[in-house]
């Protein structure tokens, strides 16, 4: 090892090397190097331990970070004097080589370091660097590679046959790199060393370059045929296709039109199936991608998940281990006329996994047009990297993902108030989240303060028709589908029947009841191409239920809104070719709660519910500590009377964030409140929360007829019907429509005593379009 840097401080203080860092980043910096924790750098230095011994240490990139944002943390100190040694062992398994490793590391605390941490170590000089090269792996990945290499970097260079990362490759690259400057890994990359860093550095540019040049000269000019894909074509594919991949995990899509150029070519099919530009990708992308043309979302899929299951129940036993499969269906899909599509968890790793196809493409189709075919790994190879324990084990160290990972949210009148809190309450669950909202200087301040990355805003008057339509596309467009609709975005409007101007009612009916019918029509298809069901959230107000007086536009349009959104959820019931899940409700922000204890969803407890609501506002059948309401909620003495709130509070979050949740299994019915105002004012309506015997043993009681629930003179309707409400000519029972979590078509069964559900097979069902409706 030549020239050395010696650091005399304890290893307390050990200091990583910061050319190291700033070599890293500038590698990092070239996409076509290294993207995505790929690829890895050392530099090897002396220092003193706590004994006073001068000790060998090899600095070396912890396993997944990034070079492009290398930091100091990003680096992981071994003791060279444990490392060298392994040399004279002629095999080594996986875990003893981790074993070693952890022995070796000279710091505590430190990150797990590289699974290449022995190549950098076998390795004599002082400054190392591996890339994922783009032209390196496309001169590695066809038939006649080995002549290739040599021909176009030198003689001087190595070429390393493939081999899984781990010991047998640091043994093979040791033996190669004897009176050599540089290594090819066969579809692995580049390496290079130096005694400076910017010799290896250095070093890695120009090779990069020559491939460059080489492939370039050979590469012939390819004519692309470009499919046109019509927008409502694009917004049908896309839906299903995420629909389809969402029967496992709520995903997200990323669409890269840039990637036309490698999906609209007439061989996408071959280029699909020709496998990656490295194995490193295959953990986040997969071996290979799916080919979906529009009308064929399914039958590609059904394809490319046969071949999957095939391949894995034919090789799986040659590895020795027994893994459980990972998912059989793509994480990249090429589409002509589209582009590459990417799905993922979030937006994040869906755009990461875009990045890597792009690559991975690229490589693929220079292959293609320079030599005529691939030649990649084979079957078995493919499943042993895939399924390589080290690689799992990132798997297994990502953390639990929030609740509504992956879901899509639209948020109407989401510049303030109800609808930014929400939003707020959204994001931070997890969810991705479309704002709209007409105030568009409003609208961009709340936005400069959310996750970019799973935010988008758009200013759209939502009584047009063309801009919500553009909300919806935009939802489309950037998540690829949706799972939800917070349909929040009103207007208050003040006068008396006498005085009112025709306009003013026709304002208030245009934007809190038109309005929500537009976008609920406009979201509907978009629901059932996905075929995974979604939920309809409409926030009203205690005034269509307790209107007041010169309030009558007002409460007139929120009646409206409230009627809508029952009679939603009763055409959605009477889908009888669907098996989809559909949820749709209202949302009293203010005013008192129904607290309608049989409506509420079953994690929820009843013993809680049938509880007076505090001051300080709680949902009806969610109780919040007062900590998580806003301050000036709160009384300002034990005693004192309640301060008149904002008709928002985190409760109302809580509300939307619960009914948005799978585990909710309400399917309509009575609108859930939200206390607000004066605590002094009794409620105008009481639930009867009385328990009967059939409340306490209504298994005793199912298969019995019940009557119709009379309405006490302080009920409200609300209080004793559900919608969707169907009266069954035979039996004096309501019964209410919903799916279960089995997708199973059943009925709820209420009475004024409790719910009880009531499984019918869906062809079975004995309730019919037209039946009473009360």
């Amino acid at each position: 090892m030549a020239d050395p840097q010696l650091s005399r401080q304890g290893l307390e203080g050990l200091d990583v090397p910061a050319a190291l860092v700033s070599r890293s980043r500038r590698i990092g910096e070239r996409r076509d190097l290294v993207l995505h924790g790929g690829g890895n750098t050392s530099t090897k230095t002396t220092v003193l331990d706590p004994a006073g011994r001068t000790r060998s240490v090899l600095w070396i990139k912890a396993s997944g970070a990034d070079l492009a944002t290398a930091t100091a943390d990003d680096f992981v100190p071994l003791y060279l004097d444990s490392l060298l040694p392994l040399q004279a062992y002629a095999a080594m398994e996986d875990d003893d080589v981790v074993e070693h490793l952890s022995r070796a590391v000279a710091r505590g605390g430190s990150r797990r370091p590289s699974v290449e941490t022995l190549l950098h170590a076998f390795l004599p000089e002082a400054h190392v660097d591996h890339v994922h090269a783009n032209s390196i792996c496309a001169l590695t990945n066809h038939e006649n590679a080995r002549a290739t290499v040599a021909d176009v970097l030198g003689e001087d260079v190595g070429f390393v046959s493939y081999v899984r990362p781990g010991f047998a490759l640091a043994l093979s690259s040791a033996e190669e790199a004897v009176d050599r400057k540089a290594l090819v890994l066969e579809h692995h990359g580049l390496v290079t060393w130096g005694n400076t860093p910017e010799e290896s550095v250095d070093l890695t540019l120009e090779l990069v370059r020559r491939a460059d040049e080489y492939l370039a000269k050979r590469r012939p000019r390819r004519e692309v045929n470009s499919p046109i894909v019509s927008p409502a074509e694009r917004e049908l594919l896309l839906t299903t296709l995420r629909g389809r991949l969402c029967r496992e995990q709520r995903v997200v899509l990323h669409v890269d039109d840039l990637q036309r150029a490698v999906s609209d070519r007439d061989d996408v099919d071959q280029l699909a199936e020709a496998g990656r530009a490295t194995p490193d990708h295959i953990l986040r992308i997969g071996a290979r991608s799916a080919v979906v043309r529009p009308g064929e979302v399914d039958s590609s899929l059904d394809r490319f998940e046969r071949e999957s299951l095939r391949c894995f129940d034919e090789h799986v036993s040659a590895l020795g281990r027994a893994p459980a499969m990972r998912s059989p269906l793509p994480s990249i899909s090429l589409i002509p006329g589209i582009g590459c599509v990417a799905s993922g968890p979030n937006a994040r790793e869906a755009r990461v996994r875009a990045e890597l196809a792009a690559e991975s493409h690229a490589v693929t189709a220079t292959v293609l047009d320079v030599f005529g075919a691939v030649r990649w790994l084979d079957d078995v190879e493919k499943l042993d990297f895939e399924y390589w324990p080290l690689e799992l084990q990132k798997l297994a160290n990502v953390k639990e993902p929030p609740e509504l990972d992956g879901r899509i949210v639209i948020v109407t009148g989401a510049a303030s108030g109800i609808g930014l809190s929400a939003a707020e309450d959204l994001l931070e669950r997890g969810a991705h989240v479309v704002l709209a909202d007409i105030d568009g200087g409003k609208l961009e301040d709340a936005a400069a303060s959310l996750d970019s990355e799973r935010s988008v805003s758009v200013t759209a008057d939502m009584t047009q028709e063309a801009a919500i339509d553009e909300v919806v596309r935009t939802a489309v467009e950037t998540f690829g589908g949706l799972d939800a609709v917070v349909l929040n975005a009103g207007v208050a409007s003040f006068g008396s029947l006498k005085t009112l101007s025709e306009a003013e009612w026709n304002r208030a009916l245009h934007v809190n009841a038109t309005a929500q019918f537009l976008l609920t029509k406009r979201v509907w298809p978009i629901f059932e191409s996905q075929g995974i069901g979604g939920s309809l959230v409409y926030v009203a107000s205690k005034n269509a239920f307790a209107p007041g007086a010169e309030f009558g536009a007002y409460s007139a349009s929120k009646a409206a809104q409230v009627q809508l959104a029952r009679i939603a959820a009763l055409e959605w019931a009477f889908e009888r070719t669907s098996s989809i899940r559909m949820q749709s409700s209202a949302v009293r922000p203010s005013g008192p709660p129904s607290s309608v204890v049989r409506a509420l969803p079953r994690t929820v407890s009843r013993k809680t519910s049938s509880r007076r609501s505090t001051p300080h506002g709680a949902c009806s059948g969610f109780r919040l500590p007062p900590r998580t309401l806003p301050r000036q909620s709160r009384s300002s003495s034990p005693n004192g009377p309640a301060r008149r709130r904002a008709p928002f509070s985190p409760s109302t979050a809580e509300l939307l964030r619960r009914f948005r949740a799978e585990r909710s299994r309400r399917r309509g019915g009575p609108p859930f409140g939200q206390m607000g105002g004066d605590h002094r004012r009794p409620p105008r309506f009481r639930p009867n929360v009385e328990r009967t015997a059939e409340q306490a043993n209504p298994l005793r009681h199912a298969q019995q007829p019940q009557t119709a629930p009379a309405r006490r003179p302080h009920q409200s309707a609300l209080d004793i019907e559900a919608a969707p409400v169907v009266r069954d000519r035979n039996a004096h029972t309501t019964r209410i429509l919903r799916y279960d979590d089995e997708n199973r078509f059943g009925a709820a069964v209420h009475s004024d005593v409790g719910e009880r559900f009531l499984n019918h097979p869906h062809d079975g069902d004995p309730l019919r379009r037209g039946d009473a409706i009360r």
